[in-house]
């Protein structure tokens, strides 16, 4: 097969010209769809003219579930295709709407029909936080088919306007709901007192960052690690490395573009950020740092304890398309549901931790390794 010369043959560029972007996207299969009766497992709401926005639900020829994704072994090429024929369905507004609101409710996909005002566009676009999709759509009719199934926590959560959205978070969150759906509930406009849509990009942020500050409320009244642990994983190029050190919560996080992958030029680009209980502003690190954050709280909250956290996330040219930051939270994951590298002292730990990330630069960026290690010498003269 030739290789597109602007997108290098990773199909990222949408062009007719590219063999990746046409197998990806079925040229000619869309160019004549004005309507659609199918499943819709979720909704979208897009940023641009916030408060006055796009929004509509996702018609989707799977699951849209990215655990699900990996259960099933898929991989970047098998995401982005299934996504490439992903149709979003599009109307400008700033306020909830009913029949949207009953797609984000439900706990399974609802069966729908639409009719869109002019055939869907082609457009596979690509971006660090939202899963990419490639068809959009005006709709001029949308049907439900079927009711939704809620669950009741669900149902009581988003019947009750006077919780606020943090406080909606925990319960669904305590309650079985994850953040797949609490982020579509979010976004849809079903939680908080003051309700409205929430772009799907910034809602997918804001739950992880609510659900991370309310597990760092719990886990600081448990007893620190009392050993340094390392762990380790490695998704669709993403190479993750987590320290567990004892101490009161910390968290450092240091990203780091492999030079030739997608964010970094002819040199690797490397940002980190760090936080103690309260985090000043928004991270630099955007997205991912909330997300990676999320993963460690629930390991820490599961095993009933507190740590200080390095967390290294190295990226190789093997993510050649980004699929946003349920990468991220899937990879720190899949490092903290498995055995720990190493257990023992920091030096150790350290250095396990290179050799599985093959990667020692990320020392010279952290903050906390440099404190652990004055407080290790310090400890010695005790």
């Amino acid at each position: 097969m030739n290789r597109c010369t602007t997108c290098k043959g990773k199909g990222l560029c949408g062009l007719r010209t590219c063999p990746i972007t046409e197998r990806f996207m079925e040229q000619g299969r869309y160019s004549r769809v004005t309507g659609y009766r199918g499943a819709s497992p979720s909704v979208f709401v897009g940023s641009s003219g916030y408060p006055a926005v796009f929004s509509g639900p996702l018609f989707t020829p799977d699951h849209g579930s990215p655990p699900l994704w990996l259960e099933d072994h898929l991989t970047i090429g098998d995401i982005v295709s299934i996504r490439a024929s992903t149709i979003r369905g599009m109307n400008r507004t700033s306020s909830p709407h009913p029949l949207l609101e009953e797609i984000a409710l439900s706990s399974r996909p609802l069966e729908v029909e639409v009719t869109f005002s002019r055939p869907v566009s082609r457009k596979l676009s690509f971006d660090g936080i939202i899963t990419p999709t490639g068809l959009s759509g005006e709709v001029r009719r949308l049907d439900l088919l079927e009711s939704p199934s809620v669950e009741p926590v669900v149902e009581r959560i988003t019947g009750d306007t006077d919780a606020g959205a943090r406080d909606a978070c925990r319960e669904l969150l305590g309650g079985g709901i994850d953040v797949y759906r609490t982020t579509d509930l979010l976004s849809a406009g079903l939680l908080g007192r003051r309700r409205h849509v929430v772009p799907t990009r910034w809602a997918i942020t804001a739950v992880d960052d609510m659900a991370g500050s309310v597990l760092k409320g719990v886990i600081r009244n448990y007893p620190s690690v009392d050993e340094t642990l390392a762990f380790s994983s490695v998704l669709f190029g993403n190479h993750i490395g987590v320290l567990l050190m004892p101490g009161d919560w910390k968290y450092e996080m240091v990203e780091r573009w492999d030079t030739g992958s997608l964010w970094a030029g002819e040199t690797e680009s490397v940002t980190t950020d760090r936080e103690g209980m309260k985090k000043q502003g928004y991270s630099p690190i955007t997205g991912a740092y909330y997300a990676a954050r999320l993963a460690v709280l629930e390991y820490l909250e599961r095993v009933r304890r507190s740590a200080r956290v390095i967390l290294v996330r190295s990226v190789t040219g093997d993510y050649w398309a980004p699929l946003g930051t349920w990468v991220v939270r899937e990879a720190v994951r899949n490092a903290m549901d498995g055995t720990h590298l190493w257990r023992g002292d920091l030096k150790g730990a350290v250095s396990t931790l290179n050799t599985a990330l093959a990667y020692e630069g990320w020392m010279k960026h952290s903050h906390l390794l440099g404190e652990a290690r004055a407080q290790t010498v310090l400890s010695s003269f005790q």
